[in-house]
């Protein structure tokens, strides 16, 4: 019931979408960021470091399947973070125009 509530108290921080989108994968913004090392929403250096997390935690070199999967999720909320971002810039570039 705890985690219930904070996981509810951090999305009515953020925009509905990005707290939709919390909801749906199953762990925060925030959460995501600190499980790939990110502080800001980079393309690159989320996929760099996606790409060195999932490998070292790969089972076939005595990773853990359990990391993996939560580097994965955490892959899965930043990139729809930044397809969130991506849609907001092309409607504010829209709104802008008319």
């Amino acid at each position: 019931a705890a985690s219930r509530a904070a996981a509810d108290a951090r999305g009515r921080s953020e925009r509905p979408q990005s707290a939709a989108a919390s909801r749906i994968i199953g762990i925060s913004l925030q959460e995501a960021q600190q499980i790939l090392n990110v502080s800001n929403l980079n393309p690159e250096e989320i996929q760099k470091n996606y790409d060195h997390l999932f490998k070292v935690n790969d089972k076939s070199v005595g990773g853990s399947f359990y990391l993996q999967s939560k580097v994965v999720r955490a892959k899965e909320r930043l990139d729809e973070e930044l397809r969130i971002q991506a849609k907001d810039d092309k409607e504010k570039g829209w709104k802008a125009e008319t």
